[in-house]
């Protein structure tokens, strides 16, 4: 067991290590983060004491009187990043199934929980009214993995990621109302007493965070704070809002960075994604310690605390409470039954459910709400379940319902032209699928022709965040004429694709020197511009003149008799290589000094000079023929 005093800092690196660690490994894996960094916490804390006689990690020992208080501020800081995202012109432009899944589910789904907590869980009244609330909503650090893992359509994922988003904050803060009810009984005031008090904290929270908000929001509009201190005047405003809320009145520091986050998402700041970015580095670490921190601080007793009687009030929740309230506030939306059935069962409870349970738990106990002591490893389970049932059956379930885009990852090609429609069709002739978006409608004329998926609009707009969903695509390929545009399109999908994802094509078309430095003097910084497809020296214009010239696209597969080697010799030294898709579906834009996957089954897609020679067996494709008009 680790000593409170001496060890301090080797526990707090121990948490953020495990934390982060288990992040890592999920993203590795391929496998919900939350259920590693619960497990990273179980395993130190109540695993260890019932293997070892003793627990690993003891944050209760370790930070005494200060860990509640540090929970708290951790929490105060995810709320707020959880407002931050909620933007009100975005949820105006929602679908009619969003709009019920905010204003009728939360509500339906609420009042089912409380019931199904009290009657099946015998838990208290208030208890279960909290505890309901916390249950009924969905996390969006959660959900957004899940959305990437099953492929759905942008319908579907669209209602399940602007559900978590918007319900999140509401339900953290209907479980703090709860509370306060909770907390001022406990001080012997009357009804009209408690009233009193719990309007007088909200109406306290509701004025300083929006207050907060509007300050912030003149002070950066009127540049009176230079650039490099935006992100961290934000994480300090946050601080100094939520300690002073909670002086004026007791337990309104959340309500007020609630309400702070959700007044500067929608003030229209310039510089609202570079605060978020930060915000949500910051926030995925303390998300992990929190984590770590709960889960260890779960004692063997706590969880053997729980009867069959929890277990059946969260297994109702989870697969009746759910799906009914997420039916009836549907119906008549026009989403199909196989839909709401999908959006009814995948519904995986987030970090601030189980943040904000660990927070008002120990408030409760310090209080003298002895049966508060349930709060904690309750919605734990609840969590854990509903993450981890929900990660290994979103893709069957998407799958068994016909919901699910199955086959090989999906391209988003921004750009139409001559280059980029011929790419297109041979993609689609090796089945992969590509969505080709651009501005202009007459430039889409010819993909629509073919049979392709577009988007017309604006990539960068707020728009295409709701209707083009970037969770759909596994890569980006931005080809328009000009390169700052494209840099710019590769750094705003960087962070939702990961930046290993994201090509553009070279800036210039002039031969380049590698014995030279890497990165030509004249061009965007590697570090403010996507990765350099093909090779550097091979920009847009020499595409375009080599298409017109009569060079083709062409999808060969390697077998066990045609190797790569084979497939680079007969392609020659002149040919480029474009994209490589791997026997397991997986897609992989080919840049300069990548290593093409040799595999028996890929199948490479190569831009060559047509040539009247016929193709090799392997060969899966004809030559792709223009899709496009001439411009």
């Amino acid at each position: 067991m680790i000593e409170a005093a001496s060890d301090l800092p080797l526990t707090i690196a121990i948490i953020t290590g495990s934390g982060v660690a288990a992040q890592w490994l999920a993203w590795r894996l391929r496998w919900p983060s939350i259920v590693l960094m619960m497990g990273a916490g179980l395993l130190l804390g109540p695993i260890a004491a019932l293997a070892l006689g003793h627990p690993l990690l003891t944050p209760d020992e370790s930070f005494g009187d200060y860990l509640r208080p540090m929970i708290a501020l951790a929490v105060a800081i995810i709320l707020f990043e959880g407002g931050i995202t909620l933007n009100f012109r975005e949820l105006r432009d929602a679908s009619t199934a969003v709009r019920r899944m905010v204003i009728l589910a939360f509500p339906l789904g609420w009042g089912l929980a409380t019931l199904a907590l009290h009657y099946i869980g015998g838990l208290a009244w208030d208890l279960s009214a909290m505890i309901g609330a916390l249950l009924t909503i969905t996390g969006p650090t959660v959900v957004l993995p899940l959305l990437r893992q099953a492929k759905l359509p942008s319908r579907i994922a669209s209602v399940l990621k602007w559900e978590g988003i918007v319900n999140d904050p509401i339900g953290a803060l209907a479980a703090v109302f709860v509370f306060e009810v909770i907390h001022q009984s406990q001080l012997g005031l009357s009804w009209g007493s408690v009233a009193l008090a719990l309007s007088l904290g909200i109406a306290i929270g509701a004025v300083l965070g929006f207050a907060s908000g509007i300050a912030l929001s003149h002070a950066f509009r009127r540049g009176w704070v230079p650039e490099p201190m935006k992100a961290p005047l934000v994480l300090a405003a946050v601080l100094v809002c939520y300690a002073v809320a909670d002086t004026l009145a007791s337990e309104t520091g959340l309500v007020a960075v609630t309400i702070f986050g959700l007044v500067v998402a929608n003030s229209r700041l310039a510089s609202i994604e570079e605060m978020r970015r930060f915000k949500e580095g910051i926030a995925s670490i303390l998300v992990a310690s929190v984590f770590v921190v709960l889960a260890a601080s779960l004692t063997p007793a706590a969880l053997t605390s729980l009867g069959w009687q929890h277990f059946a009030a969260v297994a109702a929740i989870i697969l009746v409470v759910r799906p009914v309230a997420v039916f009836l506030s549907t119906l008549g939306s026009g989403l199909s039954l196989p839909e709401v059935g999908f959006i009814g069962l995948i519904g995986p409870r987030g970090v601030v459910a189980a943040a904000t349970a660990g927070h008002l738990s120990v408030s409760l106990l310090q209080g003298g709400r002895e049966d508060a002591a349930v709060l904690a490893p309750l919605v734990f389970v609840a969590v854990f379940a509903s993450v981890f049932g929900c990660g290994f059956a979103v893709a069957p379930l998407a799958r068994w319902l016909g919901l699910s885009e199955s086959g090989p990852d999906r391209l988003l090609i921004v750009g139409a032209n001559p280059w980029s429609l011929g790419l297109a069709d041979a993609l689609k002739k090796a089945e992969v699928p590509v969505t080709i978006a651009d501005t202009s409608w007459r430039r889409l004329r010819a993909a629509r022709l073919a049979g392709h998926d577009i988007y017309y609009g604006e990539v960068l707009s707020e728009t295409a965040d709701w209707r083009l969903e970037p969770s759909r695509f596994a890569s980006l390929l931005a080809v328009t004429p000009n390169d700052a545009y494209n840099a710019l399109v590769c750094i705003e999908y960087a962070p939702e694709l990961g930046r290993s994802h994201v090509f553009q094509l070279s800036g210039f078309d002039e031969p380049v020197d590698s014995a030279k430095s890497d990165e030509d003097p004249r061009a965007i910084a590697y570090t403010a511009r996507g990765r350099t497809l093909i090779r550097r020296g091979r920009g847009y214009d020499g595409l375009a003149r080599d298409w017109w010239g009569g060079w083709r696209f062409k999808a060969t597969r390697l077998t066990d008799e045609y190797s790569l080697e084979q497939c680079l010799e007969d392609a020659g030294d002149e040919a480029d290589f474009i994209l490589a898709r791997r026997p397991n579906g997986r897609v992989a834009l080919l840049g300069d000094n990548t290593k093409m996957p040799d595999a028996a089954g890929t199948v490479l897609i190569r831009f060559a000079r047509k040539t009247a020679a016929a193709a090799p067996a392997a060969d899966v494709t004809a030559d792709a023929e223009p899709g496009a008009e001439s411009a």
